[in-house]
């Protein structure tokens, strides 16, 4: 397994992606005094019935206007996504919802980013009353999520290959860029080609540090979870804050090896405080 190494030198920036960062707050500024950092905050329309242990919208919002006052809305990109279409969960309510969610949350964030919920053989076992978006449906959603967040001001985008709807002021791109990471920390990248995270994506390669099975949110769409019981089997090996592994302990015959790291800042910035190369 790899060993990263969580140093300001290099370590250029650390990306977040969470449903619920309250328990983060508290201790957050530990992190943001040493490294440069980026957030994002997943906020639907779903409520228990999909994701069970989810916050409520009106927790995460206030959570997401917490998390802005330390950090800026620079740093914070919220997430739609994904979005899929149940006898509940219709385009009218989608949009409805979104209407809300931007009117709360136009000055805290620096996007949206939303994108349709993508076929996983996980997904047509543990989700079997899902629908899959058509593309007229798609092109519906798409036409008045770009509408609503314009008229809050809220730039939106979608990412990699989910589709492409510029007629409705949708963006495309990577949702975690070189030019993004810099905007939001003040800093610059050196020019560099990359292969992105996977097939279509534009995001900048990095190093993930998650691992799967282990969320115990339960979000009925997550393609990271093989069942809802493997994830709590191991969230429960997650207790020892001094271990090296996110999940339990290094056991005998477990090897490690240095993961290759470099900063990717341009040389006149190298000694700032900073995505892991």
């Amino acid at each position: 397994m790899p060993r990263y190494e969580l140093d300001p030198a290099v370590v250029d920036c650390v990306e977040f992606c969470s449903k619920d960062y309250a328990p983060l707050l508290p201790g957050l500024s530990q992190i943001t005094s040493r490294f440069n950092t980026h957030f994002h905050y997943t906020i639907t329309a779903y409520g228990r019935d999909i994701e069970p242990l989810v916050p409520s919208i009106d927790d995460s919002v206030q959570t997401l206007c917490d998390l802005e006052r330390i950090v800026g809305a620079r740093r914070i990109c919220w997430r739609y996504d994904p979005v899929l279409l149940t006898e509940t969960y219709t385009i009218g309510r989608h949009l409805d919802t979104f209407a809300s969610l931007c009117e709360r949350l136009a000055g805290h964030v620096d996007r949206c980013i939303f994108s349709f919920v993508e076929r996983y053989q996980k997904l047509e076992q543990n989700f079997p009353e899902l629908s899959f978006p058509t593309p007229a449906e798609r092109d519906a959603l798409a036409a008045g999520l770009g509408r609503i967040a314009a008229e809050h001001g809220i730039p939106i985008q979608t990412c990699g290959n989910n589709g492409l709807w510029p007629q409705y002021g949708i963006g495309c791109s990577g949702c975690t860029t070189l030019a993004m990471l810099g905007a939001a920390n003040g800093i610059e990248f050196r020019d560099l080609r990359h292969k992105g995270q996977r097939a279509g994506c534009g995001c900048f390669e990095s190093r993930d540090i998650g691992a799967y099975d282990s969320c115990p949110n339960g979000c009925r769409y997550c393609y990271a979870n093989r069942s809802p019981e493997r994830a709590r089997e191991n969230w429960r090996s997650h207790h020892d804050p001094e271990s090296p592994l996110l999940l339990g302990h290094l056991a005998d015959g477990d090897e490690v090896s240095f993961s290759a790291q470099r900063s990717l800042l341009k040389p006149r910035q190298q000694l700032s405080l900073g995505l892991d190369g």
